[in-house]
């Protein structure tokens, strides 16, 4: 069974709630019970072992706790004799059993149906006499990871979270992100240690402060698995949202992943994991979503920590928090000296050009790039995502780059690398085929310029090439006669006072000298300005789609003439056998 047979199985439960749910409320009872069945399925070849393990230690006076884990073979168990079918023997007492039950699990899987709210519901549905036939409705879904398994398991949650934020008016997006899209980051990031990554036992970790479902990190381990069956990622996460948290939670669980590196919570005004550094990291922020909320904890550990914080280069506007995510990430960054890091994140267009120099986002632009972190960053086609069709980007950022890379930015424009998708989820209506994210995978590993169809998709730049300089315009200010006027007192006095409805700009690049620049483009045109040195800002943008723009000639006058008079000849051609 494919993911959408068995989201679409799972979604006609809905029937029974409708009438006593509203659409927005479904997923707080479907959620919670696919993820029930799923640890009822994978815990099922070892339950009686369990159960006769739990016994012994009990009646020895032992802590069973430890020894549960190892006969179940997993990081969790449930000590109950109940199981979901079992539960459909005794419809007077299904409530009470069903509680029971949960409360069996293990702390780690009980804090998983903390975060849905499980047991209210369990209450409401009760109340409303549809328990029992909920229940059974899941007992005939089967779960064992036999028939489905974590990957196919991983895109039924995904596809259910979407439809849940779709009927609520939610914002998908904030909850997983295409798997395609996710294969082809976790290809980037690990494209340049594939040989390190192949050693036997090698242990690395990876963090996505904006988990989701897990979708992120357990494409990255299905990666590390394939090509290194001894390989061993430990992953760590951080989800706002309770119900992709306890899902992601649950994913990893069944994994073997230790949960406790899962953490609740908002990661920019309470990182989960605040001494951690991390060899490998990934993050889709939600895009356009502002931080007002955090706003107070996040501009203190700007002003009280500046650069030992995590928000040392600048903060974005209040309506855009993507940014803020980034330099978390930069944050969370190993030394270069203990092996560095490399991550990969997905952000709109808005932090390559928004804000002039010395605004919070071009200071950060600036720190990543003059402290050459930024690797490379990839167009994506529009219509990639659930939510919006807007134009996004992945970037890569990187703390030990290889030496031809030093000093270099690649930027690769992958926008016309897709696929029609047959029909379409949301927002989404195209997709990255196998052979794109390859090709887009060889383009970054061999780092050169390349072009398709005469078209450029690969190039490669000097970071300072993305710099300018702002520089201050002023003219004098003139008297009634047209005399320059000059301060009397201060520091200018005897100079030029100058106009300020007179006062420009300019943006100067960094390649090129101010002196010059200044005489060659301004004072041909004003011949009394002169630069008020003192404002002078140095900032940075990448104008991303300016560097693949292909001049397109008109066509010619005469072939235009051509086509009008066709198309003229036609229309009175009609008119005439309309007119009889």
């Amino acid at each position: 069974m494919n993911q959408q047979a068995l989201s679409a199985f799972i979604w006609s439960v809905a029937d029974l709630l409708r009438g006593d749910y509203k659409q927005s409320e479904y997923g707080k009872v479907i959620l919670p019970f696919t993820v029930l069945r799923r640890l009822d399925c994978v815990l099922e070849p070892t339950k009686a072992a369990v159960l006769a393990e739990f016994k012994e230690k009990t009646a020895q006076g032992l802590n069973p706790e430890p020894f549960l884990r190892r006969k179940s073979g997993l990081n969790f168990y449930n000590m109950s004799a109940m199981d979901m079918p079992k539960l459909m023997g005794d419809s007077d007492n299904i409530r009470v059993n069903l509680e029971s039950y949960i409360n069996s699990f293990s702390p780690e899987v009980r804090d998983i149906f903390e975060s849905f709210d499980f047991l209210n519901q369990i209450v409401k549905l009760d109340k409303n006499g549809l328990l029992y036939q909920v229940v059974e409705k899941f007992v005939g879904i089967d779960l064992h990871p036999e028939r489905v398994d974590n990957h196919q398991m991983g895109l039924a949650f995904e596809d259910l979270i979407r439809r849940f934020a779709e009927i609520s008016n939610e914002t998908a997006g904030e909850h997983f992100t295409p798997r395609e899209v996710i294969q082809l980051m976790v290809n980037l990031i690990f494209n340049e240690d594939d040989d390190i990554l192949a050693n036997p036992g090698v242990v690395r970790t990876i963090y996505d402060p904006t988990a989701g479902t897990g979708g992120m990190l357990s494409t990255a381990q299905e990666y590390l698995g394939e090509h290194n069956p001894d390989a061993r990622l430990t992953v760590h996460g951080q989800e706002l949202n309770p119900e992709s948290y306890a899902i992601c939670k649950a994913d990893m669980l069944i994994k073997g992943q230790d949960v406790s590196n899962i953490v609740f919570g908002n990661t920019l005004s309470d990182d989960g994991h605040p001494a951690k550094k991390f060899d490998y990291m990934l993050s889709n922020p939600p895009f356009g979503v502002e931080w007002k909320k955090v706003q107070k904890e996040v501009k203190r550990e700007h002003e009280q920590e500046g650069e030992n914080g995590r928000f040392g280069p600048g903060l974005p506007r209040v309506s855009d928090g993507s940014m803020l995510f980034l330099m978390h990430l930069m944050a969370k960054m190993r030394p270069a000296e203990d092996g560095g890091s490399r991550f990969g994140i997905v952000l709109n267009g808005s932090p390559l050009f928004t804000g002039s120099a010395g605004s919070g986002e071009s200071e950060i632009r600036k720190y990543v790039l003059e402290n050459d972190l930024l690797e490379a960053i990839i167009g994506l086609p529009t219509d990639m995502f659930y939510n919006t069709g807007i134009s996004t980007y992945i970037w890569i950022v990187c703390n030990h780059k290889p030496a031809h890379r030093k000093g270099k930015l690649q930027l690769i424009d992958a926008s016309g690398m897709w696929g029609k998708m047959r029909k379409s989820l949301g927002s989404k209506r195209k997709f990255l085929t196998d052979d794109h994210i390859g090709t887009i995978t060889k383009l970054f590993g061999e780092f050169k310029e390349a072009e398709q169809d005469g078209k450029p998709i690969s190039r490669i730049f000097d970071n300072e090439a993305f710099g300018y300089q702002t520089i201050t315009v002023e003219r004098p200010q003139r008297d009634e006669n047209g005399e320059i006027t000059l301060a009397v007192r201060g520091k200018a006095k005897r100079k030029p006072v100058p106009d300020t409805s007179l006062r420009d700009t300019e943006n100067v690049p960094l390649t090129e000298d101010i002196e010059d620049y200044f005489k060659r483009e301004v004072l041909p045109h004003v011949p009394d300005a002169w630069i008020d040195k003192d404002k002078t800002k140095v900032g940075y943008e990448i104008p991303f789609n300016r560097h693949f723009y292909v001049f397109q000639p008109p066509r010619p006058l005469e072939e235009i003439d051509q086509e009008l008079e066709g198309v003229i000849g036609n229309i009175q051609k009609m008119l005439g056998e309309v007119m009889g």
